[in-house]
């Protein structure tokens, strides 16, 4: 289990000064986004075969989960066509991932048909396989059968806080409890390369019940322009695992949590988008119990389009009283 693309194909590791193939230099003043430049930028070692490094890793010590699968599905992308488009990746974490070592990335061709190609992606450390990937590409295709649901009416970002902003709220209160006051400064201290702001920000002491569902909008930090649609992909993969599993908590705020990773991770891509532009994303959990949660995702685009669909199921496990039955 864990707690979760360089480029597309066609492009290597881009250095400071390079531009991803297909894309545009950055504004003045703007700084490419480190999820391009450093994250999701694997390093070929021979054909199909390619070594990723870390950037940011959580403070439970294990690997990112988003990362994991954003650069598995960078590897599946390079050893597909330019002209097709992702529309699908399904993930296993299979086994907790070691920060301290580089992941090797191994892709099998399994089909290449006319509309759709299959890759299947394995990360292994330490020669076993820590994240089973299988992602497929469609040829761009036109039909008359089109629907998706309605987007949630929300403020807009610029009229929110974000996430650092909240925190440095909370900090201000000198009635806040030491052992949080040390837990919120240790997450300002990490450099997450994505910017986050909620939408109706949860009350950080409180452990009353909350409905399984929340909502903020989420972009990449930095530039990363019109470019090769699957690099956007690569870039969501990352971004959709950030606070998602913890949606199946805010029913059960009142319980510690001991243990909490990701056991899978699918992604569906409806239409285009910008992951360095603000997306709305929505969270919810229809359904918890065996110490497993499952929660389901939308990300949407600002002019009301699903740009993209998420699934995930995790393991969770609490502090139960002694008079509550283990599970």
């Amino acid at each position: 289990p864990s707690t979760s693309s360089p480029p597309p194909h066609g492009t290597e590791s881009p250095g400071s000064g390079d531009v991803p193939e297909g894309g545009q230099p950055a504004a003045p003043g703007d700084l490419r986004s480190v999820l391009v430049t450093s994250v999701l930028s694997l390093e070929p070692l021979d054909l199909d075969l390619f070594r990723g490094r870390h950037y940011w890793v959580p403070v439970t010590r294990r690997l990112f989960g988003g990362q994991i699968v954003g650069q598995a599905l960078v590897a599946a992308a390079k050893a597909v066509s330019e002209d097709v488009h992702a529309h699908s990746l399904h993930c296993y974490f299979v086994r907790a991932g070691d920060p301290t070592v580089p992941v090797l990335y191994q892709v099998e061709r399994t089909r290449t048909g006319k509309s759709f190609s299959v890759r299947s992606v394995k990360a292994v450390q330490h020669g076993k396989p820590i994240l089973i990937c299988q992602a497929s590409f469609q040829q761009s295709q036109e039909s008359p059968v089109q629907h998706q649901f309605t987007m949630p009416t929300v403020l807009p970002p610029e009229e929110l806080r974000t996430q650092e902003e909240l925190i440095q709220k909370y900090l201000q209160d000198p009635n806040l409890v030491e052992k949080y006051r040390l837990g919120l400064n240790k997450i300002l201290a990490q450099e997450v390369p994505v910017e986050i702001k909620p939408v109706n920000p949860l009350e950080i002491l409180c452990q009353l019940p909350q409905e399984p569902k929340q909502l903020f909008w989420v972009r990449a930090r930095g530039y990363i322009g019109e470019c090769d649609m699957k690099l956007h992909c690569c870039v969501a993969a990352y971004i959709s695992d950030y606070a998602f599993l913890g949606t199946a908590l805010l029913p059960h705020r009142q319980h510690p949590v001991k243990f909490m990773v990701s056991l899978d991770h699918s992604m569906w891509f409806h239409a285009p988008f910008r992951a360095d532009h603000w997306m709305l994303y929505e969270c919810e959990s229809p359904w918890a119990g065996g110490c497993r949660g499952l929660v389901h995702g939308r990300l949407w685009r600002r002019d009301g389009v699903l740009a993209v669909t998420c699934a995930q199921e995790g393991v969770i496990r609490v502090e139960q009283s002694p008079a509550e039955s283990k599970l």
